[in-house]
């Protein structure tokens, strides 16, 4: 007997966490875009997943080959360069100027950034996580403590801002 749940009471329970770990692998300006096309691709293979499959896990393997399409498209496509807008949209950056956090994990390698991501906002295992890049889960530990060691020595080289000094 099939018992899955709809597939907008995935959306409504994982569209949260995906779109953060889209927000952290390829930015917030591309992060809606990766977003949709990670649940577009959910909806046509839906059916076909199995009820008692990792919903969640799941979700994020998709998201993580969406993220990949779109870096791979992004340096193919042109980019126009004008006159910047003044000021950076508030869009996944804690608080109301950021803390500088995301600034520095956007700088993490290719790797460790992916996995800062799928551990720290998905809340995914280490399995999970080496099922998604390939590899070991001591593997994924181990990018995820060289990522967090890398971010500790930014931030600490970064100073606060808005801070009062």
């Amino acid at each position: 007997m099939d018992t899955k749940q709809p597939f907008e009471k995935l959306v409504e329970l994982h569209g949260a966490t995906v779109l953060r770990v889209c927000r952290a692998v390829v930015g917030p300006g591309e992060a809606d875009d990766v977003w949709q096309e990670t649940f577009l691709s959910a909806l046509r293979a839906y059916p076909e997943l199995p009820a008692d499959a990792n919903h969640e896990a799941w979700l994020v393997t998709i998201a993580h080959r969406r993220s990949l399409d779109s870096v791979r498209a992004a340096g193919r496509r042109a980019m126009p360069v004008g006159e910047m807008p003044d000021g950076r949209s508030p869009l996944g950056n804690p608080g109301p100027d950021g803390d500088g956090v995301w600034d520095q994990v956007a700088r993490l390698p290719d790797k460790q950034r992916r996995v800062i991501a799928y551990r720290y906002l998905a809340d995914l295992p280490f399995a999970d996580i080496a099922g998604i890049l390939g590899g070991t889960p001591a593997a994924a530990r181990r990018s995820a403590a060289d990522g967090l060691k890398k971010l500790r020595t930014l931030m600490a080289e970064t100073p606060p801002q808005g801070g009062t000094p």
